[in-house]
């Protein structure tokens, strides 16, 4: 599969129509919420001192961005763009000129703002994967979407919100095992609706 055909797959724009299925997508998200907040539920202490860390961990930062500016070039080089066709090559040389610019400029919770960025760009092949499906247990999907969607503009916009937003969090590690524990069950929830249902 070349990666024009992998873009078509990710977003159904193939002409059978076929597509990342929703049974997939939830497969995948699922597993990746029970054992990221498994793991945090397990392992508190080390988790909540990675946390406090991470907002300006700059090593984080990089990875991160770097992580979204090669997803956003993929983007980029295979979609559609219609009448703004003639962009795409201007906009392929100016992404990895932005990402010097942004680590050269923006370093302040650029971990953050680099976090904000991938949960925006993960939303969408979620969202797609889910639309028009027939299964109302679906639901569970568009809502994690729209949570990182939402989520991801505060931390683009507004990042030392996650910060204090970890403060709390960590101020005891009830609270930090009692968030773990929700993420659990949400990825249990998707598992199981993704197994029986999807």
């Amino acid at each position: 599969m070349n990666p024009q055909e992998f873009y078509d797959w990710i977003f159904h724009q193939r002409s059978d129509g076929e597509g990342l299925s929703l049974k997939t997508a939830g497969l995948i998200v699922g597993v990746l919420l029970v054992l990221g907040h498994l793991w945090a539920y397990l392992k508190a202490e080390q988790a909540m001192a990675m946390a406090k860390n991470f907002p300006r961990n700059r090593a984080w930062g990089i990875a991160l961005l770097a992580i979204g500016t090669v997803w956003s070039y993929f983007l980029v080089s295979y979609m559609d763009m219609g009448e703004f066709f003639t962009w795409r090559r201007w906009l392929v040389m100016l992404l990895p000129l932005t990402f010097v610019l942004v680590v050269v400029y923006v370093p302040e919770f650029l971990a953050v703002r680099a976090l904000g960025a991938l949960l925006l760009l993960a939303a969408s092949p979620v969202l797609h994967a889910a639309f028009l499906q027939p299964s109302s247990s679906r639901l569970l999907m568009p809502i994690l979407a729209y949570v990182w969607v939402l989520g991801g503009m505060f931390l683009v916009g507004m990042p030392y919100l996650l910060r204090d937003g970890i403060s709390w969090a960590t101020a005891n590690a009830g609270r930090w095992r009692m968030a773990s524990a929700g993420g659990v069950a949400y990825g249990i929830l998707t598992l199981v609706a993704a197994v029986s249902a999807w």
